[in-house]
């Protein structure tokens, strides 16, 4: 579904940021890039998703893929229109906007009405306690709220493709707990491919198909989940999990 493929990226034609980084993504996957800050992750993201390009930075090598579209050069608008959607690192919300308002910007690109009451009603199927703060506004939500609300607004279009960038940010391990029980659930009911850049690397490996581990920018190590939570040296080398 989704193939990096060699990418190196600079920011402002000096500094590198990926040296050849190679990525895939399955239909109906949760693939998860691990790291520490300054890995490469969230730039990886922005490579997909067009951003890059507003960052002062670019693709000098490499391509990538997504269902047969060559991205990279497209603008974000044009990738989000191809059915990939991005739930930002800190959430991003309109915090002077109402939960409903954010949840409609979700879908400002979407020109089927229906499809999106459909997708209104189903934001609140997965987190049931938005639909209570629906004309409060975003900024006075809590932590864990707003977290919800910037997935709602992320599955607004209904993407076949959602990247979440550090979930896990800033919240108590309960909810942390809880997120990652609605993350799990979306894909499995919407068979809907996710992309997960995290730093917590317990839970990731917990709910992640594949796992690949970046260091400086490059990928380091892959494997399926199983087989690197069960590694004792890779747990404590690249996981930070002793």
């Amino acid at each position: 579904m989704l193939e990096v493929d060699g990418v190196h990226c600079t920011y402002n034609r000096v500094i590198q940021a990926l040296s050849g980084v190679s990525i895939d993504l399955k239909e109906g996957e949760i693939v998860g890039l691990l790291g520490p800050n300054g890995a490469g992750k969230t730039t990886t993201l922005r490579c997909i998703t067009g951003e890059i390009l507003f960052q002062n930075g670019e693709i000098v090598k490499g391509s990538i893929e997504y269902e047969g579209v060559t991205l990279g050069r497209l603008r974000p608008y044009e990738v989000a229109a191809a059915g990939i959607r991005l739930v930002p690192e800190d959430r991003k919300l309109f915090v002077d906007m109402t939960v409903d308002e954010n949840l409609m910007m979700g879908a400002y690109l979407v020109r089927d009405k229906r499809g999106i009451r459909e997708n209104y009603e189903k934001v609140f199927h997965y987190f049931p306690v938005l639909k209570n703060f629906r004309r409060r506004l975003a900024g006075y939500l809590s932590g864990g709220e707003q977290q919800m609300l910037a997935i709602a607004r992320g599955m607004m279009a209904g993407p076949r493709l959602l990247l979440l960038d550090e979930p896990s940010t800033g919240l108590a391990p309960k909810i942390v707990s809880q997120i990652y029980a609605i993350i799990e659930k979306i894909r499995r009911e919407n068979n809907t491919s996710i992309l997960l850049v995290e730093q917590n690397a317990s839970m990731a490996l917990r709910v992640c198909n594949r796992c690949f581990v970046m260091e400086k920018g490059s990928v380091v190590l892959y494997g399926e989940s199983s087989e690197l939570k069960n590694d004792p040296k890779i747990r404590e080398t690249y996981l930070g999990i002793s």
